[in-house]
């Protein structure tokens, strides 16, 4: 018989297994916990499914011939690996014998949630969603993104395959109401988020942006989605600069005429738990009341540094692969550019170097204004600013501290607050840096998209408590 248990697997001297019984078990009602033996059998297969039922989590059990049974667990926090290891381990205990246990988890922002009922859940779908940090961010804080959408072909993989959203690889601008239908069914709060390209804003632009590109022209296409979807809450990221833009205005103005409550504010991302230095422009819009960011949770004296994130990875010398992370891969150096580095101090400049070493254009007046370039990083503060092009000695303040190389992609991932084991190509395939790089360069900070998250789940729980309160 198939043995029903009440509480969590994964710790010392279980003796019984978790199963939600579609039949009366072992005296038990339909559908409630009850207890009984666990038949030995030659196989056992558990695997943790995210089934976006209620948000709830669930446990897929196989035991031998018997049929599939799903385990609910409510109002508890549910570590997946430690129930399944759990399984495991009380099959051995129970029989002698060593179960494979096929423990793969196909939500990989599935580390601990809380049962919500329906009127709680925040259903979102994350815009210009590149290769997932915000839709990571939001997963972690606690809403559940239905999908991502981008035209990039080249984010499907690290996005599909890190996060439980789908991905959609399609223009923004082709989106209508139909595409939303199954994300939003009805119950819950809804969510637009996205950061549109911000390149025609940006400050590494220096004059170069063309009010004709069609970037532009994204921002409008997600401000007409909000009119037409009509969601509950809207989140945008982007560069400070767009704060300027009369198109920023004009998208306030048409949140507002929604009747939406806006709010938005140029943060520090190292204030967020990303070690790195980086400005960014944070909208939130709710139609429940007005909202704000979360205050900081590193502020100034408490922010991450490169040393907290990045030293514990294997060294490398340039031009060097680990072994273990395809990943952890550093670009090669000139005889020039290994002199250079070696000559640089953290936190210095090429001004610091023999005037031998200088490049030509810096010698000229208009070179001058460029000291960050050919830099390393320090250990003890955040890194600066992550661009497409961060994985270079020559783009930027990108010098490991005290390997002479520049920073990894892996490194460059990571100070963008992607987690380690974050996938950005499949195993076997080339690793194009430009293009990986373009990837993590471009990404909302992961640590930045959990505090939005956990603003937008604050915010939603606050105003339900406020309307009970009110009744």
């Amino acid at each position: 018989m198939t043995a029903c248990w009440r509480g969590l697997c994964g710790t010392a001297g279980l003796k019984r297994l978790p199963v939600m019984c579609a039949k009366t078990c072992a005296g038990g009602y339909p559908g409630e916990m009850g207890t009984g033996n666990l038949s030995p059998r030659k196989d056992l297969k558990a695997s943790c499914d995210w089934r976006k039922k209620g948000m709830m989590n669930e446990v897929i059990i196989e035991i031998g011939l018997f049929e599939k049974k799903t385990v609910p667990f409510i109002n508890q926090v549910v570590y997946c690996d430690a129930i399944l290891r759990g399984v495991a381990g009380m099959a051995k205990a129970k029989t002698g014998k060593k179960f494979e246990v096929k423990a793969q988890c196909d939500a990989a922002s599935h580390r601990s949630r809380r049962y919500r009922t329906s009127d709680e859940i925040i259903r979102g779908v994350d815009l210009f969603c590149g290769a997932g940090g915000l839709t990571r961010g939001l997963e972690d804080s606690g809403i559940d993104v239905a999908f991502g959408v981008d035209i990039d072909s080249d984010c499907e993989y690290a996005y599909r395959t890190n996060n439980k959203a789908r991905f959609i690889h399609k223009s923004v601008d082709a989106l209508t109401v139909s595409d939303f239908s199954k994300a939003f069914p009805g119950n819950g709060f809804t969510l637009l988020a996205g950061c549109a390209p911000c390149q025609p804003f940006s400050t590494y632009q220096r004059g170069k942006s063309d009010p004709k590109d069609e970037r532009w022209n994204l921002l409008e296409h997600f401000g007409r989605l909000i009119k037409e979807v009509k969601p509950d809450l809207v989140s945008m990221e982007n560069v400070p600069q767009l704060a300027k833009e009369n198109v920023f205005a004009e998208f306030v103005h048409a949140l507002e005429e929604e009747e939406f409550h806006v709010f938005w504010k140029v943060v520090n991302c190292a204030d967020y738990g990303v070690p790195q230095q980086r400005k960014r422009l944070v909208l939130l819009a709710s139609k429940l009341g007005p909202i704000n960011l979360i205050d900081p949770t590193t502020p100034e004296g408490c922010h991450v540094t490169v040393r907290d994130a990045i030293a514990g990875l294997p060294p490398l010398k340039a031009g060097e692969v680990c072994p273990k992370d395809p990943l952890h891969h550093a670009c090669e150096l000139s005889p020039l550019n290994l002199k250079r580095i070696r000559a640089s101090k953290p936190g210095g400049t090429w001004r610091d170097w023999e005037k031998r070493l200088v490049a030509d254009c810096h010698k000229k007046r208009s070179g001058k204004t460029y000291p960050s370039v050919y830099g390393r990083m320090c250990w003890d503060e955040p890194a600066p600013t992550m661009t497409t092009q961060y994985f270079g000695f020559g783009n930027g303040r990108f010098g490991h501290p005290e390997q002479d190389r520049a920073i990894s992609l892996r490194e460059g991932a990571i100070l963008q607050s992607f987690p380690r084991s974050y996938k950005f190509v499949a195993p076997g395939d080339p690793i194009y840096r430009k293009s990986i790089g373009r990837l993590i360069g471009n990404a909302v900070p992961v640590n930045l998209g959990k505090a939005i998250g956990k603003s937008i789940v604050k915010h939603v729980r606050q105003s339900r408590e406020s309307k009970k309160q009110a009744a």
